[in-house]
């Protein structure tokens, strides 16, 4: 009998501990732990959003009128709008919204229905260069609720659907958010994002972790996810080793050859190499210091060489750039349309120390440069400065976070900035980063024009206005030439998103391309 008793005991011991490990398991599985090259978050107010790890909890947190189809940004779908209309003329675009959207809770207040006058107070504050980081992509455009789900676009000039549609989609400026919790909010709103997407901000550690809980109220369904942790995890070991045992989901990868092929030989673990992939431009000050003289900016261009720096990062990863706009996007200039202009620049030492000369340089000089601690940023930016250390210029670095970088260079510290990013469309690629009004600091709406320079402002607009689609290409390849006969910047490469998964993680769509800079985690991504 007693024996009985013992081995009784032991198997309710055993099946309550199954169970407890079942519960245990289970939660685990309703929770995604995704991991960043990033030492902290910067900002999560989707107006001003920009780097990797700011983006991705935006993502999850707000939608656009459209997005970007997951996993496949060359088609647009239907998201807090249903359909829209556009006027004879190509003036007017009227959106039908969805009806029954619920805004997330904040602050005791349980949320809202969304409806037209949030989305006229998200587009004049994406407009608005007080408010947003984007307002350069909205220069004409006005806002207006014609009833409670139908709101009004109005354009100064006619607008292409490619380019129209990613002012309102689910990237940079598109954005929905809840204005009641914005005004309540102020500031805090950049730490605490209220929007309508299938995750909702719970807390906030500085300098660890965002969690995010599903919004069992999201229009398109409950998540299948109860909780997704975003942590930022600078150092690329601990991510991995993270991964490894299990205490991690998704981490961000290093976008070299060498890293990609290790990871694939770890158990269970999937690597995710997709596309667009970012542009890698090191922009030139053409109104600093030894940088004002067009052949201190040639010079570099010949001491740079593409081919060193793809073989660096590795073919899988990487594919050498030669203008401002990729070719797979329209207007974007192929190796052979840049060569044929005799704008190539092949690597010349020679010729570069002899432009160094000329210039009143023999000897070189020096410049100091504060980069991130990203290895997609450091690491062939230090390939940089060893290139260009051959011809007698010294680049002398001082390794900031991501999140500090990104504010220093838009307060003009770098005479050369190095980065990273994707556009939607050639018109945003040249307004952001080369139009006169975008000039960090000092323009009219100071964005990403690290440049500063003033000469295709005529092209830029000319182009944006022209309808016809070869017409229009055929504009911006030419304000790309010129920007290239000028070195205001030197296209580098084309860089491939790189994540590493845990095999038991299904994203719900085949994944090919984001524009969100990250696997998206969606409703319907499960483990």
């Amino acid at each position: 009998m007693y024996r009985k008793l013992i081995i009784s005991g032991l198997l309710v011991c055993l099946v309550v501990g199954a169970l407890a490990v079942g519960t245990w398991a289970a939660s685990a599985n309703k929770t995604l732990r995704i991991a960043f090259d990033a030492a902290d978050l910067k900002t999560l107010d989707p107006d001003y959003a920009a780097a990797t790890m700011d983006r991705a909890v935006v993502d999850m947190v707000f939608n656009g009128l459209v997005r970007y189809k997951p996993g496949d940004i060359s088609q647009f779908e239907p998201d807090l709008a249903t359909s829209y209309d556009v006027s004879a003329d190509g003036l007017t675009w009227t959106f039908h919204l969805r009806k029954g959207v619920m805004f997330q809770p904040w602050n005791g207040n349980p949320g809202y229905e969304m409806t037209a006058d949030d989305v006229v107070y998200s587009l004049n504050r994406a407009a608005n260069p007080k408010t947003s980081a984007y307002a350069g992509g909205y220069t004409g455009f006005t806002f207006t609720a014609v009833d409670k789900y139908t709101v009004k676009v109005t354009t100064q000039n006619a607008l292409s659907p490619a380019l129209f549609l990613p002012k309102v989609a689910n990237y940079a400026g598109g954005f929905i958010v809840s204005k009641k919790a914005a005004e309540d909010l102020g500031d805090r709103f950049k730490t605490h994002p209220v929007g309508t997407g299938p995750f909702m901000f719970q807390s906030y550690a500085p300098m660890q972790k965002v969690i995010l809980v599903a919004n069992s109220k999201y229009f398109r369904g409950a998540p299948l996810l109860d909780r997704v942790e975003v942590w930022y995890m600078p150092d690329v070991n601990s991510r991995k080793a993270g991964l490894e045992t299990g205490e991690l989901d998704v981490i961000e990868g290093v976008r070299e050859q060498l890293w990609v092929n290790a990871m694939k030989s770890v158990p269970d673990t999937i690597v995710d190499v997709f596309g667009p992939g970012e542009t890698v431009t090191v922009h030139l000050n053409v109104t600093s210091g030894p940088l004002k003289d067009i052949r201190v900016r040639r010079a570099i261009a010949y001491a740079i060489s593409r081919n060193e720096l793809v073989a660096f990062i590795g073919g899988d990863v990487a594919t050498p750039l030669y203008s401002a706009v990729p070719p797979t996007l329209a207007g974007g200039l192929t190796k052979d349309e840049v060569a044929n202009a005799g704008l190539l620049y092949q690597v010349n030492l020679t010729k570069a120390k002899e432009l160094l000369a000329e210039a009143g340089y023999p000897n070189g000089f020096s410049i100091k440069e504060v980069i991130s601690e990203r290895a997609s940023y450091k690491q062939p930016f230090v390939n940089i400065q060893s290139q260009l250390k051959k011809i007698g210029i010294n680049l002398d670095l001082q390794v900031v976070d991501h999140p500090t970088y990104h504010a220093m260079i838009r307060k003009d510290v770098n005479p050369i900035v190095l980065y990273i990013c994707m556009r939607p469309n050639a018109d945003v690629f040249l307004t952001r980063f080369y139009d006169s009004a975008s000039i960090v600091v000092t323009g009219s709406k100071p964005d990403t024009n690290f440049s500063h320079y003033t000469g295709i402002d005529w092209l830029i607009d000319a182009a944006r206005a022209e309808l016809n689609p070869a017409v229009q290409a055929m504009m911006w390849k030419t304000a790309q030439l010129k920007l290239l006969d000028d070195v205001a910047s030197y296209p580098l490469y084309i860089l491939q998103f790189v994540f590493a998964r845990n095999e038991s993680v299904n994203y719900g769509y085949d994944l090919k391309s984001s524009l969100a800079l990250y696997p998206e985690i969606t409703e319907k991504t499960h483990k």
